[in-house]
């Protein structure tokens, strides 16, 4: 089941530059039927170079894994396209998770099995907020800025993860501008980021993206590995850039779902 879009912020979204529906970033939310939700929830971030956001990047992604019992909120985030620049991305990111986290409060979920996903720009503002999190302001008037921005794992879906010499030059400009600084530049490449705090992460990525490198998730893991930090990563030969879970995607969603369980994440179905 489809919900409406709702905003991150009921009254004024933080740093708007308009009123438009490009300057409201939204949640919505997908539910499994009744009596079929296992307690799981997944913030979703579609890619698109921060210039658009793919659907099958989103909507598809939820679909599957609504049929796992897993609640789904899938995340309109403010874009390069329409002005912004980090961190509105970032913060766009956080205040979903922090909602999705107090959703799963009021609605008899579990708040510690809250997960993000991410395609390919999506990707890199998921590893943004896996490596960039805040555990809440435990003196904020709003009770949604109590809640922690970490996720409980992540997934990366053949993800830009560095700004630097193998990254996507499309979402970097749209990020950070034509002329970003060094220590934006590396504040913003991911694989520099990870600490032993970093959330278990599971990543795929093709050898033949000719779009974002392989090299983004190999990093990635690498940071992993040296940090200590669970991490399941599958690399395959075949397929283009952004295939999520269309015709001629590898076996990654199966794969992942393996993974999950070997996580703990799915967990037993909610009555």
């Amino acid at each position: 089941m489809q919900s409406a879009p709702v905003p991150l912020w009921p009254d004024h979204t933080p740093g708007a530059l308009g009123s438009s529906a490009n300057d409201i970033p939204t949640l919505t939310a997908y539910l499994p039927a009744a009596g079929k939700a296992n307690g799981a929830s997944m913030l979703i971030l579609p890619g698109g170079g921060y210039g658009m956001l793919a659907d099958h990047e989103g909507k598809g992604y939820a679909d599957w894994l609504v049929a796992q019992g897993v609640t789904c909120y899938v995340l309109k985030y403010r874009l390069g396209s329409h002005g912004y620049r980090h961190p509105a991305m970032l913060n766009d990111a956080a205040r979903g998770l922090r909602l999705v986290r107090s959703f799963a409060r009021r609605d008899g979920l579990d708040p510690a099995r809250v997960g993000i996903i991410g395609s390919s720009a999506g990707g890199h503002l998921a590893s943004t907020l896996l490596t960039h999190f805040d555990a809440g302001n435990a003196t904020a008037t709003d009770p949604i800025e109590r809640e922690s921005s970490r996720p409980d794992l992540g997934v990366l879906c053949y993800p830009v993860i560095t700004m630097g010499q193998f990254t996507h030059q499309g979402s970097k400009t749209n990020l950070l501008g034509s002329s970003p600084s060094p220590e934006l530049v590396q504040n913003l490449s991911n694989e520099l980021q990870v600490t032993p705090q970093t959330p278990p992460c599971f990543l795929w990525h093709t050898v033949e993206d000719a779009s974002v490198p392989v090299e983004n998730s190999l990093l990635f893991a690498e940071a992993l590995r040296r940090n200590h930090v669970p991490f399941s990563l599958h690399i395959y030969e075949k397929g283009r850039h952004g295939l999520g879970l269309t015709k001629g995607a590898p076996p990654w969603a199966d794969q992942c779902l393996y993974w999950f369980g070997e996580r703990g994440f799915l967990g037993a179905a909610k009555h």
